[in-house]
């Protein structure tokens, strides 16, 4: 259940582009004295979505010029099997092997969809392995296999089609790919949605996300990992600002998403400068209307969106600090109550979940409510969207799928109309 957003005064994270593996495929035999000649073979793609969990491979789609003439009633849920083998990309362990699940069979012209099964707690769907190690998501190395257990049917004659190898290819995820990959000279990583041509002539607004700690690079222990890729691929968080409902709302608007090398609260002072470097390089480089800049990113990101609002006050029209933290153990990262306080005139709205188990909701984005005069806050009683209960750390899901009100406004809608 979904609380309504309460009014001032009222009252970390999870996956990114996978290594292309190869998969072959082997007839079952149908019958020794009439398995027909193999036909040609093919390649299949990964297929992948950002669900509010997080990146699975919900599909697999085949090509092969054997399929032209297949009789679409020949295919169905049982004429493919598909497995996978999943392994770290740090030490090549397995996280996971299995076979997946076919829920629907479809032909599309040369191609055959497989549509596999996919959701929160579905088991080896995920192209994410959380590492206890640091607390960081790593794509997976992918190895799926397609094997033919049943003939296709050619129109026509029947003639059965066995087809040949089969060899994987790429991993597709169209939100994801939307995005772009850059580095600034020096520094971060950072990936840069570009909005359409339509209204080519007005700069457009820069939506800023700063991702969780989950998404962080790592780089101690003797091992460097850092992909460019987690920042969308663990949460919808950058990627519900480049949906067509959020451009349209936005009137256009390039959304960039930096990654930290470790975790931003593990030194803010030294990554606001980084950031600002991702921020000045794409505003150098586009048409951004500077009067339109937004700064928005949950648990550690939410703690490194208000830092750089207290870094740079001038420089953003608004802020959505989402389950915040600002201290670590000891207080390292605190930002003191005149701080915080400072930031009043930037205009703020905070979401959390009262069941945070992670973040402690009074003594952060309750305490930053009434610490930020004119704030305003969402705080929901627990993390639900499509009836699926998730973490309550999870309150990003809400700004990723546009839910806060205040008064009627949502939230996209009450970003959009701010500027300096």
């Amino acid at each position: 259940m979904r609380s309504a957003p309460l009014s001032r005064r009222s009252l970390l994270t999870t996956s990114t582009a996978v290594g292309a593996a190869v998969g072959a495929t082997a007839l079952l035999p149908i019958a020794a004295h009439a398995a027909p000649a193999a036909a040609a073979g093919g390649s299949f793609d990964l297929i992948a979505e950002v669900l509010d969990g997080g990146e699975q491979i919900v599909a697999v789609r085949l090509r092969s010029s054997a399929l032209a003439p297949v009789a679409a009633d020949s295919l169905t849920t049982d004429t493919f099997t598909v497995h996978v083998r999943a392994t770290s990309p740090l030490d090549g362990s397995l996280a996971y092997e299995q076979d997946r699940v076919v829920t629907g069979a479809r032909l599309e012209g040369k191609q055959i969809v497989l549509d596999l099964e996919h959701g929160y707690g579905v088991d080896g769907a995920s192209t994410q392995l959380y590492v206890l190690r640091g607390g960081r998501n790593v794509l997976l190395d992918l190895e799926y296999t397609l094997t033919q257990t049943a003939p296709l049917r050619k129109k026509g004659n029947g003639a059965e089609i066995v087809l040949g190898e089969l060899v994987q290819g790429a991993l597709v995820s169209p939100e994801v790919d939307a995005f772009t990959h850059h580095q600034v000279e020096g520094g971060l990583k950072y990936r840069l949605f570009t909005p359409s041509a339509r209204g080519k002539g007005r700069d457009k607004a820069l939506v800023v996300w700063l991702h969780g700690g989950g998404e962080g690079g790592i780089g101690a222990g003797g091992s460097t990992y850092y992909d460019n890729e987690s920042t969308l691929r663990a949460n919808r968080g950058a990627l519900g600002f480049a949906t067509a409902e959020a451009q349209e709302i936005f009137g256009g608007a390039y959304v960039v998403a930096p990654q930290s090398t470790s975790a931003w609260m593990s030194d803010g002072d030294g990554f606001a400068p980084q950031i600002q470097a991702v921020i000045d390089e794409v505003v150098a480089r586009e048409r951004i209307d500077v009067d339109r800049i937004y700064v928005t990113g949950c648990s550690n990101g939410g703690y490194m969106t208000l830092k750089m609002v207290a870094e740079h006050p001038e420089q953003f029209a608004a802020q959505v600090p989402i389950c915040a933290a600002v201290s670590g153990p000891g207080g390292t990262f605190h930002l003191s109550d005149e701080t915080l306080a400072s930031l009043a005139p930037t205009p703020t709205w905070l979401v959390t979940s009262a069941n945070d188990d992670t973040l402690d909701p009074v003594a952060n984005t309750v305490r930053f409510h009434e610490l930020i005069d004119g704030s305003i806050m969402s705080l929901y009683e627990t993390v639900e969207w499509d009836g699926v209960e998730y973490p309550g750390h999870w309150s990003w899901i809400y700004v990723a799928r546009n839910d806060p009100q205040e008064q009627g406004v949502r939230l996209w809608e009450w970003m959009a109309a701010q500027q300096l």
